[in-house]
């Protein structure tokens, strides 16, 4: 059985299928507008579970693309902007590169 589409609401676009970024892209994003912000503020935003939010977290702590510290019960995140896109295509531009052109 297939599961019943979501309706769009008047004057909205239907979503595509698929994005340009991934949910790390999406993650990293977030992040960068406002690097306080809790787990379930950026689910809600990048349309994923907490869940996968803190995997994504994990890897890209794990890559050196993020660190965090601890600010009483939260968590502040910094981004490491020199880091280097991990795609062979992209390997040669840096997370600061790629933040500048979508935080315009």
């Amino acid at each position: 059985m297939k599961p019943t589409p979501t309706p769009v609401p008047r004057g909205a676009t239907k979503p595509a299928g698929w994005t340009f970024l991934t949910n790390h892209g999406h993650v990293l994003l977030c992040l960068a507008r406002e690097p306080g912000q809790r787990i379930c503020d950026i689910a809600r935003r990048v349309g994923i579970t907490q869940r996968c939010v803190q995997r994504i977290l994990v890897e890209l702590e794990a890559a050196g693309a993020l660190s965090h510290e601890r600010e009483g019960r939260c968590n502040r995140y910094h981004i490491n902007l020199s880091c280097p896109l991990r795609h062979p295509l992209e390997s040669h531009h840096s997370l600061r590169e790629l933040l500048a052109m979508l935080l315009v």
